[in-house]
């Protein structure tokens, strides 16, 4: 358990772009008919967003930015720190972030790194742009948070094309006195093949084999360069690990459950969000879900969720939330944050 907290630090606005392209899972042929009822109630995915091949998780995230900075009216010479968390960056050297800095019109004193995660990216990004922005009184920070995950998956594969959608998003974060954030952050890498894709790494170097398809059930096909996703062992890691990492870090920082106005969770699958939210004990007014209109967006989930469900709120007043994103890696953590009339403007389609 690695519960802490980083002092000095507060979000000033979250934005969020999408794709224009519409996918209707009610139209999805790999599912016969009277599956794709079933599957929209109990996974609770309807509509994903997927992006065009000229565009990337990087110009997502910029669109993103690009708007959230003409809000906050923000100098850009102040921004001495651009963290880009992504499993689809642009290219495998040189990092993306370096890419947006230039994009971005920000200064050469500009930190600018990738961080490689998914599903659990959006906390493990906070707290590390918060750790780095604490030491540096009077700078602004971006953490941009994206995927393109539809780039990744066979269209042939039921397990996981109805799964996944496309989306990018801005944070920004300014080192404030008096303000911190809370986290809980955990690993386990025992079952990191749960959620992989094994070919076209260094590990198992690119070739030609890896491109040929394998039907592993009637409905499944995928070569090796497409992600491979194991619902059973995801589903069960979420039930048995999720509930305990939050508990953890309420208890922890001694805050009252019933004070949070808000739980956030990555938006994975309707049913085992439902099933957390049980065990935990939390009203259905205070988890909303995006996954209905958006799917899973991997890393931006929460962010697109935040946007997309709660901006008038966040930028009428004050708001006490709890942040949980759990996949990948696997990895997992939670965050504790107050906002207070955050910018947070609608959701942008490129």
């Amino acid at each position: 358990m690695a519960v802490f907290s980083v002092p000095n630090i507060q979000v000033k606005g979250i934005s969020a772009a999408v794709p224009k392209q519409v996918e209707d899972n009610n139209e999805f042929v790999l599912l016969p008919e009277k599956e794709r009822g079933m599957f929209i109630n109990t996974v609770g995915i309807r509509y994903r967003r997927v992006a065009p091949e000229n565009v990337t998780a990087s110009d997502l995230c910029a669109a993103a930015a690009e708007k959230l900075l003409d809000e906050l009216n923000w100098n850009r010479a102040e921004i001495k720190i651009l963290v880009f968390i992504t499993q689809t960056p642009d290219y495998i050297i040189p990092n993306t972030a370096s890419l947006l800095q230039q994009k971005l019109g920000l200064s050469k004193t500009c930190i600018a790194f990738d961080v490689n995660l998914g599903c659990s990216g959006y906390v493990y990004g906070l707290s590390v742009v918060g750790s780095l922005l604490q030491n540096m009184p009077g700078a602004k920070a971006l953490l941009l948070v994206g995927d393109i995950s539809t780039a990744t998956i066979s269209m042939r594969d039921k397990s996981t094309a109805p799964l996944f959608s496309d989306a990018g998003s801005a944070t920004a974060l300014e080192f404030s006195k008096g303000h911190q954030v809370h986290f809980n952050l955990q690993t386990d890498g025992k079952e990191f093949d749960s959620i992989i894709i094994p070919g076209g790494g260094y590990r198992n170097r690119f070739n030609e084999k890896q491109l040929a398809y394998t039907e592993y059930e009637k409905g499944i096909n995928r070569n090796e360069l497409h992600m491979k996703l194991d619902g059973v062992k995801i589903f069960n890691f979420g039930l048995r690990e999720i509930v305990p990492n939050i508990d953890n870090l309420l208890s922890e920082m001694k805050i009252e459950k019933d004070s949070v106005d808000y739980f956030i969770f990555h938006q994975a699958n309707l049913l085992m969000l439902e099933s957390i939210r049980k065990k935990l004990k939390v009203a259905p007014e205070k988890v909303p879900y995006s996954l209905y209109n958006y799917g899973n967006t991997s890393s931006a989930t929460i962010p697109v969720t935040l946007v997309s469900k709660l901006n008038k709120l966040l930028e009428a007043g004050k708001a006490k939330l709890l942040l949980s994103g759990f996949g990948v890696g696997l990895s997992w953590g939670s965050a504790y944050l107050e906002t207070e009339s955050i910018v947070c403007p609608e959701m942008i389609e490129i």
